[in-house]
């Protein structure tokens, strides 16, 4: 198993300048990670920065709250994928989805895989820490309805990350139609081989670094 290919390598903080940006994709490059993932304004920088390699560029969308309404998303989504990314991390609609409001949460992530088919994948962050089990069950089965790619834990920025129980949770309700995504808190290999082994596919960490060197050290 390569490591390397299952990680996002993920600056998402507001203060990242140019030269942060430039550094996490040149590290994605030296490590051959999977792709980084930006904050939507960056998207076109990271995609001259990853020119020519295996790396993916990874935008979020509705970050980090998910409380824009629809169609700014499907705009989001639509600019990020022109500016050159070719991963859709969106945030879904909580409020709607703990109200009850089921189409909503279901018709905001069908329009965004519309817009994104073809061109990118989608993967789906539930943000688990304000959700009950059940809701983490309902929003991964909406975003199988809805034809997402992946659902993703969190997006490390609210009151807790991911967690290996929700992770298995997760893998049960979308089995193999859709990837799992573990992101918030994931900071070295021990903890990435129980994430795979309760399901993820993939992996969101800043500490993609560490990481690798920890899993050559280990083989």
């Amino acid at each position: 198993m390569e490591i390397n290919k299952l990680i996002d390598h993920t600056l998402l903080d507001s203060s990242a300048t140019e030269t942060d940006i430039k550094n996490l994709c040149d590290e994605a490059v030296e490590y051959n990670f999977k792709s980084v993932c930006v904050q939507p304004y960056w998207v076109k920088k990271a995609s001259e920065f990853v020119e020519g390699t295996d790396v993916l560029v990874c935008a979020v969308v509705g970050f980090p709250h998910g409380m824009n309404t629809p169609n700014i998303k499907v705009l989001e989504a639509r600019q990020a994928v022109e500016d050159g990314a070719t991963e859709v991390d969106m945030v879904i609609n909580v409020g709607a989805l703990k109200s009850g409001d089921l189409k909503t949460v279901k018709d905001e992530i069908a329009a965004i895989a519309e817009e994104v088919k073809g061109k990118a994948k989608l993967k789906v962050i539930l943000e688990n820490c304000l959700l009950t089990k059940e809701e983490i069950k309902v929003a991964c089965e909406l975003s199988a309805e809805a034809k997402a790619d992946f659902v993703k834990t969190s997006t490390g920025f609210s009151k807790s990350g991911a967690s290996i129980e929700d992770v298995k949770l997760m893998k049960q309700v979308v089995g193999d139609k859709l990837g799992v995504k573990a992101s918030g808190g994931v900071r070295d290999y021990e903890t990435v081989l129980q994430y795979v082994e309760a399901g993820a596919t993939r992996i969101g960490s800043s500490n993609g670094v560490k990481i690798v060197k920890q899993w050559k050290e280990s083989v």
